[in-house]
């Protein structure tokens, strides 16, 4: 399993729309082929500041979500709304407490 996170900073005009672009393409976005799992989180102190937090079957389902023609639909709206770079990475689950 894969973990992507990407923070993302946007202007405050760009806020709203990036919340509509969001809520208007999650569902396609989580049943895309190999994502089990999507979130979109708020910062606790900082209005402009979103992540997305998502898991994937492995490393080639994500690569298929960020080759995809959803992909860059939303990503070409998105990346427009930002004030500063975004942060992305992934991760692999390594110990895991229940």
């Amino acid at each position: 399993m894969i973990i992507r996170i990407v923070r993302m900073h946007f202007t405050e005009a760009g806020v709203s729309e990036f919340l509509e672009i969001f809520d208007k393409n999650k569902v396609a976005i989580r049943n895309f082929p190999g994502c089990t799992h999507l979130q979109l989180l708020k910062d606790a102190e900082d209005d402009t500041v979103y992540t997305t937090l998502s898991h994937w079957d492995n490393e080639e389902s994500l690569e298929a979500y960020r080759k995809s023609e959803l992909f860059g639909s939303v990503w070409g709206r998105v990346k427009t709304l930002f004030a500063e770079r975004t942060v992305a990475f992934s991760l692999k689950k390594y110990i895991e407490l229940s």
